[in-house]
């Protein structure tokens, strides 16, 4: 009964997709894309394409995400904007946190991105052009993936502040109080895993194509880049998904180290009022800056 409620739910949202995609016009990228996918397919096995391009994939992103934060700390007038400003990125931290992510990347996730071929070939995940599914739906699956992901970092993330564990596995990560963008994937080894395994689950549960791994790949990454970046950005765009987190609610969990345990959304923050902290502290800071 269960999984029959869980398939009408999921059977619904496609449904409703569908029908807002019916009005959207054609996208002029893609015949280019078209192109180049199917010069890939060509020219690239499977195996390869699952491993060594969602590894390019990966490393591409990340970095590329990061660099506006990096850039941002020698721009005077995005520092109005920092979080912490009393707090400023030094070389020797991200130093530090760059040989981490080399081994995080490269030491366990590099085998975890080796078995993608046999993921996509166990759950029939497919290649194909023609099988691709319009963006619309991509962004639908991305989001799916997303709540999935929140609800499992949520619950492991605040076991793993338990006192009896956390000097041993979570305190890593908490190694610097004001975050910058390329401390996202900075972690200790067991934490990557745990963590992480919440990637796959939505995963698991929506993914049809090979697209959407790499889709969701990059709306991931885009999405902790930005909330451990320090900095508060007025109009950023991720800011219109509802109950969206943002730099400032997950800053203030590696400033206060208690408290707002959520990735993406603030849901179950709200639900066991585990933002109680974060709420005073806002509420404090709104009315200095108003005095």
């Amino acid at each position: 009964m269960e999984v029959n409620g869980t398939a009408n739910i999921l059977s619904s949202a496609y449904l409703a997709v569908e029908f807002v995609d019916s009005f959207l016009p054609e996208n002029p990228l893609q015949e280019p894309l078209k192109h180049a996918w199917n010069h890939m397919l060509q020219n690239y096995s499977k195996f390869q394409i699952a491993t060594w391009g969602s590894l390019i994939v990966h490393e591409l992103i990340y970095f590329l995400f990061c660099l506006p934060g990096f850039i941002f700390q020698f721009l005077p007038f995005m520092q109005k904007y920092k979080i912490q400003p009393d707090k400023p990125e030094t070389w020797e931290k991200q130093w530090k946190c760059f040989k981490m992510l080399l081994f995080n990347h490269f030491c366990i996730q590099l085998p975890l991105i080796c078995g993608t071929y046999y993921f996509t070939e166990f759950f029939s995940i497919s290649y194909d052009w023609d099988s691709m599914p319009r963006w619309p739906f991509i962004l639908a699956q991305c989001f799916g993936c997303a709540v999935i992901e929140d609800t499992w970092h949520y619950f492991l993330h605040r076991a793993l502040h338990h006192r009896r564990i956390y000097k041993y596995i979570h305190k890593v990560h908490h190694d610097f109080t004001a975050p910058f963008g390329m401390q996202a994937e900075y972690a200790h080894p067991a934490e990557t895993l745990i963590l992480g395994a919440g990637f796959f689950i939505g995963i698991m549960v929506f993914c049809n194509h090979m697209v959407l791994l790499w889709a969701w790949v990059a709306f991931r990454l885009l999405e902790t880049i930005d909330v451990h970046s320090g900095y508060d950005i007025p109009l950023n765009p991720l800011h219109l998904i509802p109950f969206y987190a943002g730099a400032r609610f997950h800053d203030f969990h590696h400033m206060n180290f208690v408290g707002n345990y959520g990735s993406t959304f603030t849901w179950w923050d709200r639900l066991f009022n585990t933002d109680s902290q974060y709420k005073k502290h806002y509420s404090l800071h709104k009315a200095v800056k108003s005095d």
